[in-house]
């Protein structure tokens, strides 16, 4: 076993990097876009959907003679390989930052470490197990998949194809059926089988209960149109559903379950020893990883449009003939009008927060009538919060100063360091999100 730690936006000499060929030749210089076709599986699990990646994005890249990470944490397997990006505000061996927000967002339970991950394969398939009821649920959102399928039938009502060599050997002596097929458009499709096989998978396992009560619903629709469901079928399924990968583009949610469903039955296989080896992993863009967890304690106080999710969108502009034009999303709105602020999630350290930031939070204060803007950061140091006030006048005229009444303010959430365990941690991080939550509370 190969074990390879970095955090995210960091630099390391390329030699570093020499125990995990595989891992490296099929990331290095490659965009997200590139790892669709692996069982590589990237949150949220559309591109589309991701307010801080873009598809051209790299997990790691070439600079000079060292590697650079990007902004993307979490993990990648191949074989004995492994290569774990953390969080740059975690410190210690153990990333809970990074967890607590998988936690947080994705309602994932801190179950697995992911130092202690590659101990074992089987903790593994637990990882990916663990993010199936995301999965199934945004695919289910689309509704039941429903494709044609070809059913065999044995009796004196014919509408379809006659299949005679079944109709000789069932129907002799002849005693009026006659073997056909048709082509039906049903629910009971390889899709739905392949989804069936894994619950029962996932329902052997000792989290299966744990993970399958949140998604119970889907679960019970699953089980009322797989009818034809047979546990000797499982590699027959499998095989199907790798020949038909789901391409049509309103069922994309439905492509990644099925990548998903595929990457669990089949790492049972190379837990097993039958299954062939390729990279894998799970991995988060931490920018919207961040806003997200953001967003789930701000949530009461502020709006949280979605830019590449398309909803909450605000326009900057209106024309004479009130067309209105210049699509804008601010992280945070909030609810408050009478005295409105502006929150931007930022998920580096207060010193990166500068230049573009500023007229950018800047534009948006102006376009909301707000006198308050926010910069929502991870604090993992001793810093306290910095406010900076507008200036008005000119340096020409000599009466450059601030303006009392608007100001922009980097508000940093502590990071606890030098925990004991992940239960310290959380119980730590509860607290700074109380003093955090007060601090923007006064600002009313």
């Amino acid at each position: 076993m190969k074990l390879i730690k970095i955090k995210d936006n960091s630099f390391r000499a390329s030699h570093e990097f020499n125990e995990i060929p595989k891992i490296i030749s099929s990331i290095l210089n490659k965009t997200v876009s590139e790892l669709k076709d692996t069982d590589v599986f990237v949150f949220p699990n559309s591109l589309k959907e991701m307010e801080g990646m873009t598809k051209d994005q790299m997990i790691l890249n070439i600079v000079n003679q060292s590697y650079h990470s990007g902004n993307i944490m979490g993990f990648l397997g191949f074989g004995e390989e492994h290569l774990i990006i953390e969080s740059r505000f975690s410190e210690g061996p153990h990333d809970y930052f990074f967890q607590y927000l998988i936690e947080n967002v994705l309602k994932i339970p801190y179950v697995i470490d992911l130092n202690t991950i590659i101990d074992k394969e089987n903790k593994i398939i637990s990882l990916f197990i663990f993010i199936f009821p995301y999965y199934l649920r945004k695919a289910m959102r689309k509704g039941l998949f429903k494709q044609y399928v070809r059913n065999e039938y044995n009796n004196q009502s014919v509408k379809g194809t006659i299949d005679i060599p079944r109709h000789i050997k069932k129907n002799t002596p002849f005693v009026g059926n006659i073997a056909y097929s048709l082509r039906e458009f049903s629910y009971d499709n390889d899709m739905l089988q392949l989804i069936r096989h894994t619950i029962e998978f996932i329902k052997k396992r000792k989290e299966g209960t744990r993970v399958l009560s949140t998604v119970r619903n889907e679960v019970k629709k699953v089980y009322e149109v797989t009818q034809s469901y047979n546990h000797m079928d499982r590699n027959k399924v499998i095989m199907l559903n790798q020949q038909r990968p789901i391409r049509h583009a309103y069922y994309k949610e439905y492509r990644e379950l099925q990548k998903l469903c595929l990457t669990i039955l089949q790492r049972h296989k190379h837990y097993m020893g039958t299954g062939p080896e390729k990279i894998n992993g799970i991995l988060f863009d931490g920018a919207w990883l961040w806003e997200e967890y953001i967003d789930t304690l701000v949530n009461d106080a502020f709006y949280h449009p979605k830019n590449k999710g398309g909803t909450g969108a605000q326009k900057l502009f209106s024309r004479d003939e009130g067309q209105k034009v210049g699509l804008i999303y601010p992280d945070f709105i909030s609810r408050n009008q009478e005295h409105p602020i502006i929150g931007d999630a930022k998920y580096k350290p207060v010193q990166n927060i500068r230049n573009k930031d500023y007229l950018q939070i800047l534009a948006y204060m102006f376009r909301f009538d707000a006198k308050i803007g926010c910069y929502f950061y991870p604090n993992h140091s001793t810093a306290d919060n910095e406010v900076l006030y507008l200036n008005q006048g000119l340096t020409y005229e000599k009466n450059e100063q601030k303006r009392e009444n608007i100001k922009v303010i980097k508000l940093g959430l502590k990071i606890p360091q030098n925990v004991e365990d992940y239960q310290d941690f959380t119980e730590k991080m509860k607290q700074s999100e109380k003093q955090f939550l007060s601090q923007i509370q006064f600002f009313y």
